[in-house]
């Protein structure tokens, strides 16, 4: 799809000397530029699912609730304060 928009000189020049870097064309480089932003700003929550269970098969943890009351052993309850 062609699309026509205004751009500041100055981004252009910038835009153009990133192409030339790159040896790519600007419209390439606005194609990416494009993609990268509907990645930052998607609405989705994936990067949970692909993290999720990531440790699960790991025999080598405690369980992290232990490991949190062990750490808190040596505090007053508040029901003592």
């Amino acid at each position: 799809m062609r699309i026509l928009t205004d751009i500041p000189d100055g981004d252009i020049e910038k835009l153009d000397a990133l192409a030339a870097r790159r040896k790519s064309s600007r419209a390439a480089a606005i194609r990416d530029a494009v993609k990268l932003y509907l990645v930052q700003n998607a609405d989705t929550k994936g990067w949970i699912a692909r993290g999720a269970g990531y440790w699960k098969d790991r025999d080598d943890l405690g369980d992290a609730v232990d490991y949190q009351r062990s750490m808190r052993d040596d505090r007053t309850p508040h029901e003592d304060i």
